[in-house]
């Protein structure tokens, strides 16, 4: 029979040791993500992820398995931190449409604060991966991998879907038309340009302030609204 003290201090053990691996799995995940956004994935070799990350090569097979384990990690990592973000707009969209009546401006309006969210996410420099990820949606452009059909089903589930009802709400149009997807593409373009530093770069802009992203928030509702007194169609 084990000592009266023995089984609180394994027990705190435990934990301890758990939040330590917790801490190193992190740590390799924040440090993929910007190997691959620099090296893309065939640059990364798992020996210069384990050096970069300051673990052994069996700890990083140990988490991940091999490096397209760990890829797929950083990517599920990415899909979550964006579900978190938009994941509230969304419900709320569906909610409000399965409430039933709905008028026009109250279809703009639920547009309008889905890209206020998109904005806000990936404008947000006080994350501090939001470089990486940023460079690493832009690798993913010109270095497609299997694994990244993943990431877009999911960006496609909490963004394009639910702007695509609403479009379709605004223009008389089924979601899944290509007309209406076309739109949806181009509106939702209007913010991913803002990914890009070389559209910072033109602006001078060294950093994004609380200004700045409410002055691209007030752009793009100013451009969708546009876009929509011209593009009308009965909200069924």
């Amino acid at each position: 029979m084990c000592h009266p003290t023995a089984m609180p201090e394994a027990s705190r053990a435990r934990p301890g040791g758990q939040q330590r691996g917790d801490d190193t799995r992190l740590r390799i995940l924040q440090t993929a993500l910007r190997v691959f956004a620099s090296e893309g994935y065939e640059g990364a070799s798992t020996r210069v992820l384990a050096h970069r990350a300051n673990v052994k090569l069996p700890a990083l097979q140990y988490y991940f398995g091999n490096k397209e384990g760990l890829y797929r990690a950083v990517i599920d990592h990415i899909s979550a931190t964006v579900e978190q973000r938009i994941a509230p707009v969304t419900e709320q969209i569906r909610a409000r449409l399965v409430e039933g009546e709905i008028s026009r401006a109250q279809v703009l309006e639920l547009l309008c604060r889905m890209l206020d969210a998109f904005v806000a996410l990936v404008t947000d420099q006080t994350s501090p991966d939001w470089e990486s990820r940023a460079l690493f949606f832009a690798r993913a452009e010109i270095e497609p991998q299997a694994a990244l059909d993943t990431l877009h089903r999911r960006v496609t589930r909490q963004i394009v879907e639910p702007c695509a009802v609403l479009i379709g709400q605004l223009t008389g149009q089924p979601p899944d038309a290509e007309q209406t997807l076309l739109r949806t593409v181009a509106v939702i373009g209007q913010v991913t340009v803002f990914c890009n530093r070389k559209a910072h770069q033109a602006l001078g802009w060294q950093q994004l302030d609380d200004t700045r992203i409410h002055a691209i928030q007030a752009l793009v509702r100013e451009h969708t609204r546009a876009i929509f007194r011209v593009v009308k169609g009965a909200i069924r």
